[in-house]
C-alpha cells in the first residue's frame, strides 16, 4: 500500500513511500494478537502477593476448647481458617506470570496489529525530524500540526533520538519507541500510529522473516 510522506507541520511533502504488504496488508490474525497482548500484561505484573496460610499466622497453639460434648464443631487450633485472625485457605503467593511465545506467533501478531492499523486509517508517515534541544513545546507544535493534540499516539523513531523522546516523556497520551521496542500492545493501545521514515526499513526487515 502506498502512503504520503508528511513534513513535521502537517503539511504533504509531495512524496509516497510503499508500505510492505507482507506488514501492513495481512489479514489480522485475531488469536495471535491477544497472545501476544496477554503475555505483554503479563509480564507486567509483579506477582508480589501474598496471604498468610494457618501454618504462618502468628498465635497459640493450644487447643481452644475440648472435643466432645460442646454441641459445636471440633476445633484444635484458634489459627482455623474459620476463626477470625486465622490463616487463610489456598491464599495468594509470590509467583511470575509470564509465559512463553514463539517467535513466529509474536511476529505474526505485530504485523496482524499493523494491518489493523492500515485498515482502520490511523497510520501517518512523517519525515525524520528532530530538536535542538528537548523542547515539549515544540513537540506540541508537531501533535497539533497533525491534529493528534487530543488523541493517544505512538511515535516510532527508526534510530533512538534522544531530544525527540525527552521532549514527549512528561505527555500522557503521547509515546515515542524506537523501530525495535515496539509492541503489539503499543500499536493497538494508540489511537494514531506515526510512523517516521527511518523507522520503515527496520519495521519490515524485523517482521518480514
Amino acid at each position: 500500500m502506498e502512503a504520503k510522506v508528511l513534513d513535521y507541520n502537517g503539511k504533504e511533502t509531495g512524496r509516497t513511500v510503499q508500505l510492505s504488504d507482507a506488514v501492513f496488508g495481512i489479514e489480522p490474525n485475531k488469536h495471535a494478537v491477544y497472545l501476544d497482548v496477554k503475555q505483554y500484561l503479563a509480564n507486567q505484573r509483579q506477582g508480589t502477593h501474598k496471604a498468610k496460610e494457618r501454618a504462618e499466622v502468628a498465635g497459640s497453639t493450644r487447643k481452644i476448647k475440648k472435643q466432645k460434648g460442646t454441641g459445636t464443631a471440633r476445633a484444635g487450633s484458634a489459627k482455623n481458617p474459620l476463626f477470625k485472625g486465622g490463616g487463610r485457605v489456598f491464599g495468594p503467593r509470590p509467583r511470575s506470570y509470564s509465559f512463553k511465545l514463539n517467535k513466529s506467533l509474536k511476529r505474526l501478531a505485530r504485523r496482524s496489529a499493523f494491518s489493523l492499523k492500515a485498515q482502520e486509517s490511523n497510520i501517518v508517515v512523517l519525515e525524520d525530524f528532530t530538536f535542538d534541544t528537548p523542547s515539549t513545546k515544540n513537540f506540541i507544535n508537531v501533535l497539533n500540526a497533525l491534529g493528534l493534540e487530543n488523541k493517544k499516539s505512538l511515535f516510532v523513531l527508526g534510530d533512538s533520538n534522544k531530544n525527540v523522546y525527552l521532549s514527549s516523556r512528561n505527555l500522557q497520551m503521547t509515546s515515542v519507541v524506537s523501530s525495535s521496542e515496539i509492541s503489539t500492545y503499543s500499536i493497538l493501545n494508540a489511537n494514531s500510529l506515526v510512523l517516521l521514515e527511518g523507522s520503515l526499513d527496520g519495521i519490515e526487515e524485523n517482521l518480514s522473516k
